[in-house]
């Protein structure tokens, strides 16, 4: 499992590489996993919402928190309080297992993988990435599928420096593209 490894190994090998006169708790560590998964065509159709919802259940584990509009936008013919989005967030085991299943299990089967982009860190360290297809979680009952949505995963990551948030992720087995 990810989370003894990152007890046992990875934290020891961060404190070499970073220097011994850092204090285990300043080594960069995983906080939390943010997964987005928005329904465009859910205003319309409680069906589609549903749909949406097991999926996202069966991909984290976890029930999903409706996130609605918090007020109107007429140019995108939005109105107060319309659903918009199913949002989970993980911690403790449920996030160490699925951040190993997207290492693991998802970036492999996309297409032409040959890494995750350096540029999308965002000031605090924190990584955020977007997945077009939520048919590449194994969970996912191809033939209930009805549309193709995108997932969007925040990794939230408590480090001092984008530099040391990359050396956590890649310690922990995410591949970054070559320059």
């Amino acid at each position: 499992m990810l989370s003894t490894q990152v007890n046992k190994t990875i934290k020891e090998n961060l404190i070499k590489e970073l220097g011994k006169k850092r204090n285990a708790l300043s080594l960069p560590r995983l906080n939390k996993v943010v997964i987005n998964h928005r329904v465009s065509d859910a205003r319309e159709s409680q069906e589609a919402l549903n749909a949406a919802e097991a999926e996202i259940m069966a991909i984290t584990g976890q029930k999903p928190r409706l996130a609605k509009a918090k007020k109107a936008v007429a140019s995108f013919k939005l109105r107060m309080n319309e659903p918009l989005a199913l949002v989970v967030t993980l911690r403790g085991k449920r996030m160490y297992d699925f951040v190993e299943k997207l290492f693991n299990l998802v970036f492999p089967r996309l297409r032409d993988f040959k890494g995750v982009s350096l540029t999308a860190f965002d000031d605090k360290g924190n990584y955020n990435l977007t997945i077009k297809d939520q048919t590449y979680f194994p969970e996912v009952n191809l033939d209930k599928v009805t549309k193709i949505r995108s997932v969007q995963v925040t990794l939230n990551i408590y480090a001092s420096s984008k530099d040391e948030a990359k050396m956590l992720l890649s310690a922990l087995g995410l591949r970054f593209e070559k320059k």
